[in-house]
Formats: C-alpha cells, structure tokens, sequence
C-alpha cells in the first residue's frame, strides 16, 4: 500500500524537476526527499526519475504514474474534505417527519431556511403519526420531527417552537361565515368534525376538553384522520370544525376559517420539535439552528 505523503513528495518533485526545490516547498530537507523517491521507488518496483544535468526527469513508468499520482491526491484530498464538511453537518442527509395542519405554515418555512442554508445536506421528509415518529427516533429512522401534544419521555426532547390560536372552519353557507368571530359555545349544537383518530390523546381530546370547559358535550360528527380531511367533511356540509390557526392556509372549496373565542384564558396549541436526547450530531444542530428564529418570531408576537 502507497503512502499519501510519499505520493506528494513524488509529484512535488515531478513539477518542480528539483529534489532542492521540491524538498523547500515541502519544508522538509533533501536527504528525507531523497529516500521517500527511493522508497516509492522499492515500493512500484520501477524507476521513477532519472538525473540530469539541471535536476531530475521522469521516466516512461514516472510519466505515467504522475497522471495516476495526481488522481489519488485528488480523491484523498476530497474524501478529506467531505469528512470533514459532514462532521461540520455541512453534507449528509437528514430525516425529518412532519404530521398535522402545521404543514400548511409553519414547517414548511423552517424546512426551507434549513434547505437553504445548507443546500448539499440532502433533506428527506416523512409522514408519521406522533408515535410513529417517537418511535422512529428511538430506532435512529429519523432525525428529528414535528408534532403537538407529546408527552413527557426520558429520552426525547419536545422543545415548543409555538404555540397557534384556534380558528373555526365552518361550511361558507352556514351563519359563521356572516361573524367576524365565533364564540365556542355557539358550536354547542353543531356537529363537530373532529381530528385525528389516533393517536390519543389527540387535538380531537383537546376540542373535547375544551367543550365541557365551556359548559357543553361537544356533539359528534365525524371523527377523521387529518385536517385535510376534516376540512374536505366541512366544505360538504357535513359540519365544523376547530383546527390550529395554521390550517387557514389549506383551501378547500365551501370553507371559511374564523378566529375562535373561548373564556380566559384563550386556548392555543403548541408545535414542538422532536429529536433524540442527548444527539449532538453537527447536522441536527444546524438544523435546530434554523427553528431558532420561528422560536425568537414567536416569543416577539
């Protein structure tokens, strides 16, 4: 096996045609130069440089094996440099699950200033329910995720980026559409479509939870998988629903979204990051490096 410095001294002195020259720009002196050539030399089993009367010359087999010399440098030098970039999180992959109506808004956003300051990591994003992307992390599948109402557990962190007001999404028929605002006890006698299925406790148990704080049993439409599908329900008169004010940006025909008024305190939903405790690899923290600033927005409003 060649060694890397013996193939730079090789082709240092290939270029300069000087075993002094090459020897200064090596800050090395010229006997160690000497027996590196002759070494590299035992090493191919052929000579690589003959002497002349100004310095030395390759030989045919020189010749060629500059060309090759000058490829190995090159790869070296690269693979050198990317291990040195991902351990920097500068290049690499990095997963990433997303799940609920922040879809719509807010995680878009961080995804994209992430992508952008860091275009050679390469992002992959995965749908998952909450325990799947808790799971998922402990099993190293992702890097990191997103979602609302998770649980307390020893080896995952949910750090809150923010916390939504709730909107009402209502049919644009029905008499919401005509009030800037909807108090919570005005749904009392409408069908409420409510979301998702699983896992519990859901944003579904929080609707609910909400309903009888205000002194009324939520009444049941449907109970569906996801704000797109609650909202597609709403828009074909099937009733209303409460959703995060980040689903306003899901368009769907037949619907308006307005602000929900409760009693104090005013109900908000968080959405939180989720990674693994205790993860210090360079390109989740460059990753978190890019929520900082959804955090600082949302601390500021």
């Amino acid at each position: 096996m060649i060694e890397l410095r013996l193939l730079r001294s090789f082709v240092t002195v290939a270029e300069t045609g000087h075993v002094g020259r090459a020897a200064a720009r090596l800050h090395i002196s010229q006997p160690p130069l000497t027996r590196q050539i002759q070494q590299l030399e035992r090493d191919l089993g052929t000579t690589l440089f003959v002497r002349g009367a100004r310095g030395v010359e390759l030989t045919e087999a020189g010749l060629m094996f500059l060309e090759e010399a000058r490829n190995l440098l090159f790869l070296a030098d690269q693979a050198r440099e990317r291990a040195q970039r991902a351990g920097r999180g500068e290049i690499g992959r990095f997963d990433v699950a997303i799940f609920g109506s922040a879809i719509f808004d807010h995680i878009p956003q961080i995804l994209l200033a992430f992508r952008r300051q860091n275009p050679d990591v390469k992002l992959v994003v995965h749908s998952m329910n909450r325990g799947e992307q808790i799971e998922a992390l402990r099993q190293r599948r992702i890097n990191a995720g997103f979602n609302r109402f998770v649980r307390d557990a020893p080896d995952i962190v949910a750090e809150m980026i923010m916390a939504e007001p709730l909107m009402v999404a209502a049919n644009h028929h029905s008499l919401f559409s005509r009030m800037r605002t909807v108090p919570l006890k005005a749904l009392a006698d409408e069908p409420l479509v409510l979301y998702p299925a699983q896992p519990r406790p859901s944003f579904a148990d929080f609707v609910l939870d909400l309903c009888r704080r205000e002194g009324f049993v939520a009444h049941q439409s449907h109970e569906v998988t996801d704000t797109a599908s609650a909202a597609a329900l709403v828009g074909s008169g099937f009733g209303t629903a409460v959703v995060p004010r980040s689903a306003r940006n899901l368009k769907v025909p037949g619907v308006i979204y307005r602000p929900l008024v409760c009693k104090d305190p005013q109900p908000e939903v968080d959405l939180s990051v989720l990674y693994r405790l205790g993860d210090e690899s360079p390109v989740l923290q460059r990753f978190l490096k890019s929520v900082e600033p959804f955090k600082a927005a949302q601390t500021a409003h």
